[in-house]
């Protein structure tokens, strides 16, 4: 049986900068062209933090059964260390999720945008059939294309409009700098992993890039938001806030384009993260003193 300490580490901690990134980016986009409303902005992160977690445990599980996480390189899954049985992370990966429905209800409730609804049911799919399913599309080099859509868009406009009752330029520019680092999370995971998805066949796409390309593109995933911030400050001059990200970017695209492998990626994983969550929280810092 799995100890604590083993179901947090299973819950991937360092993935959750990617459930409150959107939500602080959403924020500040809804402050800068209305109120802020506290109780909107706690339950999308509610529902934000539910469906990490909820995803990581639903990963480790797919994966797990099919024998993907036999030989890892990163942190331990649940599954395929054999600390918890494969029934233990599925009822737990459906019990988290369950739990971003109900606060993804009451968020409803509270905005009366009721036809989230359906973006809701979409994001439930998205969370289970990233690695579930007879056909999972993360194994078919789509996750960077579903990480941008529901991390960015989905996500920080989502935020912003149940809080504002509108999508607003800056908040576009928000989804898309957050989305990008959020791909760029994924890409420092699967740019460590390529030796042993490809084995097992898990084709990211990250394998069927290559590293090389693999690598470039993570350049590029973290250089543009920068950009972004330029933009955004022709509107919010304190959007440059933003720029403070480039403490951690610096260091992670050195080892990423320096050629690191395996473990010596780790870092890598946990700067983007925290680049991630840096840049969001000066963006919507940036963006709220505009109101």
């Amino acid at each position: 049986m799995a100890t604590v300490a083993q179901w947090v580490e299973g819950a991937r901690p360092r993935t959750l900068p990617n459930a409150i990134a959107p939500v602080v980016a959403g924020t500040g986009a809804a402050a800068s062209v209305a109120d802020f409303r506290p109780l909107p902005a706690l339950l999308a992160l509610v529902v934000s933090l539910a469906m990490v977690i909820g995803v990581n445990f639903a990963n480790d599980y797919s994966d797990g059964i099919r024998g993907t996480d036999d030989e890892r390189v990163g942190p331990m899954r649940l599954v395929g260390s054999r600390a918890a049985s494969p029934g233990a992370v599925r009822t737990a990966a459906l019990g988290t999720l369950a739990v971003g429905a109900l606060a993804g209800l009451a968020l409803l409730a509270v905005s009366g945008a009721w036809w989230l609804l359906l973006v809701g049911a979409v994001c439930l799919a998205g969370a289970w059939f990233y690695t579930g399913g007879s056909s999972p599309y993360g194994y078919r080099g789509l996750g960077e294309v579903a990480v941008f859509l529901f991390f960015g868009p989905v996500a920080v406009l989502g935020t912003e409009y149940t809080q504002s009752g509108r999508a607003s330029g800056v908040g576009i520019g928000a989804s898309v700098g957050v989305g990008l680092l959020s791909c760029a999370v994924l890409v420092a995971n699967n740019l460590r992993d390529v030796p042993t998805d490809t084995v097992s066949g898990k084709r990211t796409l990250a394998v069927l890039l290559g590293e090389r390309d693999t690598r470039v593109m993570y350049a590029a995933l973290v250089v543009v938001p920068l950009g972004m911030s330029l933009v955004l400050s022709l509107r919010a001059p304190w959007a440059l806030l933003g720029l403070l990200a480039l403490v951690l970017i610096v260091p992670a695209l050195r080892r990423v384009l320096g050629g690191a492998r395996g473990p010596a990626l780790i870092p890598v994983l946990r700067d983007t993260g925290l680049a991630l969550l840096v840049w969001a929280v000066g963006t919507g810092i940036g963006l709220a003193l505009v109101s």
